[in-house]
């Protein structure tokens, strides 16, 4: 019967649309049996309560008013089942977990909403932009409805950039600064992110603020306002790029942290320090460096790459060269954590298609705004975040014991 529908709407709408309404139809379909099996399961849990004459007193009653849902395949029409407890006002009340009373739209939307900001679709564009991503047939969202959402992840925003560390410890930072396509109020801001690894091995937000470019004196307010919220310890190593002015900062107000230097960072800096008939082969070089097994067989890549460019390219060298201690640091971890703690792609990857380092859109972001909407999406994506590989050795890095190419010093010795 769906093809027959398929043949149907093709001739109608065209193929695009056909497959949106099976979308739909699918969407709607499901939403109906997951709900329908959640009343099931509350009307099984009060199963027991009856009447004198052994009649049961929470029952189903109808559905509510049919609403429309926004889903990231247009709007799908819902109803939810109603239930009654006979005792009247006493009794116990339904709510569906899946489908709140007052829900309008699927969680999908507010990730789309704030990347539609940072991608630099201004208020007055939304309706049209949520009519092509949605649908035509989309009612999209009001201009004050997207406000009053604003408001709302403003408020969240600013409670948790003020909530309590005190029973916090990160084993890892991944620190970065992030540039966006929109200009914000002024050209040298930017957002600077901190996502830690804790104690369990899970990754979570740390910090979002905004900064006058990534100096050392933003970073370092940024730090400042963890440890007065009670981070009194920092972490056991911070990944970041080299040019942060993060470094001097971390020093300064966690000065026993270990640093690590991100090699997507480096390897991208120093192959622009080479012309491009170079770059091929330079880069397995430096592909040879971070994936040695041991930081001997590290250190003689790393001589092989210096002794091969340092005639020719001495800037290509030198920028390899003067982080040498910290592009290696990773080798005094567990080397189940090696592949997290090379690089700051947990950060990288949540912006990657919204961040831009050079090229700025024409509309002008709010600082609070941008802030804001950044916050969203780093939440959203927060709940897709991996644990560490190997999360049960955290608690030794904690404990400070040594590892040594990657291996507790303790089972060598063993």
């Amino acid at each position: 019967m769906w093809k027959d529908n398929l043949i149907e709407l093709e001739t109608q709408d065209g193929f695009e649309d056909a497959l949106t309404e099976i979308l739909r139809s699918g969407a709607r379909r499901l939403l109906a049996q997951a709900i329908d099996a959640e009343v099931e399961r509350f009307l099984a849990s009060h199963a027991d309560v009856v009447d004198d004459n052994g009649r049961r007193q929470v029952v189903r009653n109808g559905y509510c008013q049919e609403r429309q849902i926004q889903t990231g395949v247009g709007s799908v029409a819902v109803k939810v089942p109603r239930v009654r407890d006979m005792r009247g006002v006493d009794g116990v009340k339904f709510t569906s977990k899946i489908l709140p009373p007052y829900l309008r739209k699927t969680r999908s939307l507010e990730e789309l909403i704030p990347w539609l900001y940072l991608k630099g679709v201004s208020t007055g564009d939304f309706s049209e932009a949520l009519s092509a991503l949605l649908g035509k047939d989309s009612p999209g969202l009001s201009a004050s409805t997207i406000s009053r959402l604003k408001d709302g992840w403003k408020d969240e925003f600013s409670r948790w950039n003020k909530r309590s560390l005190k029973n916090k410890r990160y084993v890892y930072f991944w620190v970065d600064g992030v540039y966006l396509p929109v200009r914000l109020d002024h050209e040298k801001q930017c957002l600077l992110v901190i996502i830690g690894a804790t104690g369990d091995g899970d990754k979570e937000l740390v910090a979002l603020e905004d900064g006058y470019g990534e100096s050392a004196q933003s970073w370092k307010e940024v730090l400042l306002s963890l440890k007065s919220r009670g981070l009194e310890q920092g972490p056991k190593l911070a990944i970041g790029d080299g040019a942060l002015g993060f470094w001097k900062a971390l020093r300064q107000v966690y000065g026993k942290a270990g640093e690590q230097r991100c090699w997507v960072h480096k390897t991208a800096n120093v192959l622009n320090k080479l012309p491009k008939v170079e770059q091929g082969k330079a880069k397995e070089r430096l592909h040879a460096i971070w994936m040695a097994p041991t930081k001997e067989n590290a250190g003689k890549a790393f001589d092989l790459f210096v002794d091969t460019y340092e005639a020719k390219y001495p800037k290509a060298a030198e920028c390899l060269v003067k982080d040498r201690e910290e592009l290696l640091a990773f080798y005094d971890f567990p080397a189940e954590h090696w592949k997290h703690i090379r690089t700051t792609n947990p950060v990288e990857s949540v912006f990657s298609t919204v961040k831009m380092r050079t090229r700025k859109s024409r509309g002008c972001l709010s600082r609070k705004t941008a802030l804001t909407m950044a916050f969203r999406l780093l939440v959203s994506a927060q709940k897709r975040w991996r644990k560490l590989d190997g999360s049960d050795l955290v608690a030794h890095v904690i404990k400070g014991v040594r590892f040594i190419d990657g291996v507790c010093e303790e089972r060598i010795a063993a």
